[in-house]
């Protein structure tokens, strides 16, 4: 259902301030009974920040509402809309992200990046206060998190961080001094991290430690090395 802005609401979202104070003011615009059920919104608008539509997706019970991801981004594909913003409220008042607020950001996250659409936040509103993922840093946890990353995606990113780790060994081993050594080590030890985080979403993905290893082009136990598996 598309939402039309008054005469008081802003057209350009300079800051959070700015969508809660119209989103606010939409959640009581509904009558008492709605009020008290979760709605989820989504704001479209343009690279500069002009609104260009405000659209509510879903609307559930007073304790959580279905979402199907591609209902989110439709009106955004239709409209042109390059960023988006999502607001959903808490009739309970709490501001605590649920976990399963946190796993629809994420997959949303991955399906804005498919779409080549930039969902720039997503707020908890209450009719009196709000919380944004973004200022609270959630957001770029999430943006960091490869639960919904295709796996292929997933061994391109592991090969591409390879190549340009073996990029700046070679350029850090041909200056022998302690500060380029020095370097050395840290590069290796960043790249044991992330190998190990990009290893173990592979494995939460059900690829197996075998195919794991071939595509790394190392042993099984090394494999099991650097995610600490005996």
């Amino acid at each position: 259902m598309d939402i039309k802005l008054t005469k008081h609401d802003k057209r350009y979202i300079e800051s959070t301030d700015d969508v809660y104070s119209i989103m606010q003011r939409v959640l009581l615009r509904e009558n008492k009974i709605d009020q008290e059920k979760e709605h989820l919104w989504i704001i479209g608008m343009n690279q500069a920040g002009y609104i260009l539509y405000i659209e509510l997706i879903a609307l559930g019970s007073y304790k959580s509402v279905n979402i199907e991801p591609m209902n989110v981004f439709r009106v955004a594909v239709m409209k042109n809309a390059s960023r988006v913003i999502l607001v959903h409220n808490h009739p309970s008042g709490s501001l605590i992200p649920s976990e399963a607020d946190k796993d629809i950001t994420d997959r949303l996250i991955q399906v804005a990046h498919i779409l080549n659409i930039e969902l720039i936040d997503h707020l908890i509103i209450t009719p009196k206060t709000y919380i944004s993922f973004r200022s609270i840093k959630l957001m770029a946890e999430l943006e960091q998190s490869l639960k919904y990353v295709p796996t292929y995606q997933v061994v391109e990113r592991i090969r591409k961080q390879e190549k340009q780790i073996a990029k700046e060994k070679l350029a850090v081993e041909r200056d022998k001094t302690k500060t380029a050594q020095q370097k050395l080590k840290e590069i290796k030890q960043k790249a044991e991290t992330e190998k190990k985080i990009l290893i173990n979403a592979l494995l939460e993905k059900g690829v197996s430690i075998e195919n794991i290893a071939k595509i790394l082009g190392i042993t099984v136990r090394a494999v099991k090395g650097i995610i600490n598996l005996k």
